[in-house]
């Protein structure tokens, strides 16, 4: 089971939560704009709706175009029995694994969940966005019953589409679009509408559209500071919370990427096209909305992705012309409210713990058992990831907090989680090679394991696990309640500024929360690479150095290229993975252990 099951992507649980739902309580059938929902109550008391419609699904020809308002309902609404998920590669972030192409392009629903004292209540509002690249992912992977229980909240999370069904440019679709239709973010625009219909709605599950908390993790983190940053968004929630995001977006052009003109962008629409033997001089939005959704999926899967996809687009409408990064440092586009941004310590393990360039795995009985994984190098192994971590830090947490403030934001927070209490085994030494891993603290903000099969060795049932479960929904209840974490086990959490970037680190356990200060910036950070003795060759220091200047952040090729007086300029870092990849794949069938 672990072996099918831990794979490289591992980012959220793998049991969809939309199925299994027992009967409908009495007296929780909501009235909506888009149908009558029926409530499911757990044992806890906390009422569950699922499988709610906020817009007409995007299918035929309003695929890549604006979502659009269903009309008003009072049928009865219906629970799937299958996970409802816009169209994606199966696997562990979709919560189904195997092989194909799995979801249905009709997939814009949301869930809810409220204290059952919902009738009578006005409830913070929490509106999760999830996580997977932007590429995979859905709504029923999470279930926050226990932070609704433990903090009198009512969270909403939905789905939103993905890949090249959700961001995606091209001359053919823009002709004939008016200026929604034509920014390409029909993804963003989906949240948009979600929150629009949350704003609408919510009051009759016991929320208040007056206090509603976007958060969500690492493309979903970005995707809260694309919100942030959007100028369609005043007035549709009051406060945010950026778990691991990144900050990337891409012009128009370098979306379509014609003829391969950006040499690092891959997976433009105009290289997708080409992918469906279709000529993008010929081609016309009839015929591309009438292509399969399952033969775009499989044309933009089969470009390799050695360098960025355009996922976020700089349109001008949806998101403001100068980028994201930019718009967040504008005081055009601040909406001045409450923002806690934070990182993981390990952020990278997830995909270096999991890669055969850094990791062993040896058969046990002959490969009966799952097999036992050792670090390589260990030293190479804690380098890398300290670096990456701080690097994700500095570009996804004190560039955007920083840039914020410059546009008038005053009430900003930052945070790094850092527990890796495990429950480790003799198969897996799960705190030292994932430790505080990508999207690990996530189990810690909902109160159940993630990461699949290993949730339980993730998320242990020990006191330290409880401890820091204790921390976090405290700190995320309060926020959405009152727009400030508050203390952590008596420790003020202070606002982060440049001249006190102050960073709150979430531990439990062996290690107790505490203030950092750690900001060097990409500058400091880089100069420390330069001169600092590693175990690192010449050739993986440029990969470092690569990782740090292109990713998590806007990418800068000209300072790779100028770093260290052009030490590594003559190494092309995508050429050189590429071929690590195919030496791994040629010797163990796979670049990664499982």
């Amino acid at each position: 089971m672990m072996r099918t099951l831990f794979v490289a992507v591992l980012l959220v649980a793998e049991t969809a939560c939309s199925g299994g739902h027992s009967a409908p309580a009495t007296d929780a059938l909501v009235e909506t704009e888009s149908g009558r929902a029926p409530g499911f109550m757990n044992e806890a008391g906390v009422v569950r709706w699922l499988d709610i419609p906020f817009a007409q699904p995007p299918v035929g020809d309003l695929r890549w175009r604006a979502p659009q308002m269903l009309a008003p309902s009072d049928e009865l609404l219906s629970v799937a029995d299958e996970p409802l998920l816009c169209p994606q590669q199966s696997g562990e972030t979709s919560g189904i694994v195997g092989a194909g192409l799995i979801g249905n392009e009709d997939c814009l629903y949301l869930d809810i969940a409220a204290p059952a004292d919902f009738r009578t209540a006005n409830y913070p509002v929490m509106f999760w966005i999830h996580g997977g690249g932007n590429n995979s992912g859905h709504k029923g992977t999470y279930d926050f019953s226990a932070l609704v229980e433990r903090e009198n909240v009512v969270v909403v999370t939905i789905n939103y589409r993905l890949g090249p069904l959700g961001w995606f440019v091209h001359p053919s679709l823009t002709s004939e679009a008016g200026e929604l239709d034509a920014s390409g973010n029909f993804g963003t625009l989906d949240i948009i509408a979600a929150l629009r219909w949350t704003q609408r709605n919510i009051a009759a599950f016991g929320g208040d559209p007056q206090n509603v908390t976007i958060f969500g993790e690492s493309a979903g983190g970005q995707n809260v500071l694309t919100v942030l940053a959007s100028p369609m968004t005043e007035g549709l929630f009051h406060k945010a919370i950026a778990q691991s995001p990144v900050l990337q977006s891409y012009s128009p052009a370098q979306a379509y990427n014609e003829k391969k003109q950006f040499v690092y962008v891959d997976r433009g629409s105009w290289e997708i096209v080409e992918a469906l033997g279709l000529k993008n001089s010929a081609v016309t939005a009839e015929s591309l909305r009438g292509t399969a959704a399952e033969d775009v999926l499989s044309a933009y899967y089969g470009i390799s992705r050695d360098r960025a996809s355009p996922l976020v687009i700089a349109d001008g409408a949806v998101i403001p012309q100068e980028g994201l990064m930019t718009a967040l440092g504008d005081e055009r586009f601040s909406k001045d409210v409450p923002v806690l941004v934070g990182s993981n310590r390990d952020e990278v393990t997830l995909w270096l713990g999991l890669s055969r360039y850094f990791v062993n795995a040896d058969d046990v009985l002959f490969g009966l058992l799952p097999p036992k994984l050792r670090v390589k190098d260990q030293a190479v192994f804690n380098y890398w990831v300290e670096q990456r971590g701080r690097g994700w830090k500095v570009r996804g947490v004190d560039e955007p907090i920083i840039a914020m403030r410059s546009a008038g934001y005053e009430d900003l927070y930052a945070y790094r989680f850092d527990w890796d209490e495990q429950d480790d085994n003799w198969f897996v030494q799960f705190s030292s090679l994932l430790g505080a891993a990508h999207a690990s603290e996530i189990a810690f903000v909902m109160g159940a394991p993630m990461y699949g099969s290993v949730g339980d060795y993730m998320y242990p049932e020990t006191e330290s696990a409880e401890a820091m479960t204790d921390i976090m929904m405290a700190a995320w209840g309060n926020f959405a309640r009152e727009g400030t974490p508050g203390n952590v086990n008596g420790i003020a959490w202070p606002q982060f500024s440049v001249q006190s970037p102050d960073v709150m680190v979430l531990d439990a356990g062996a290690e107790e929360p505490r203030l950092l200060r750690d900001s060097p910036g990409l500058d400091g950070l880089l100069e420390e690479v330069s001169v600092a003795s590693s175990a690192l060759d010449s050739k993986e220091t440029c990969m470092l150095v690569w990782e740090l200047v292109t990713t998590i952040g806007e990418p800068s090729y000209e300072r790779y290229e100028a770093w260290n007086d052009g030490a590594c300029s003559t190494v092309d870092v995508p050429q050189e993975k590429a071929i690590i990849r195919a030496s791994l794949e040629a010797e163990f069938g796979s670049a990664d252990v499982f």
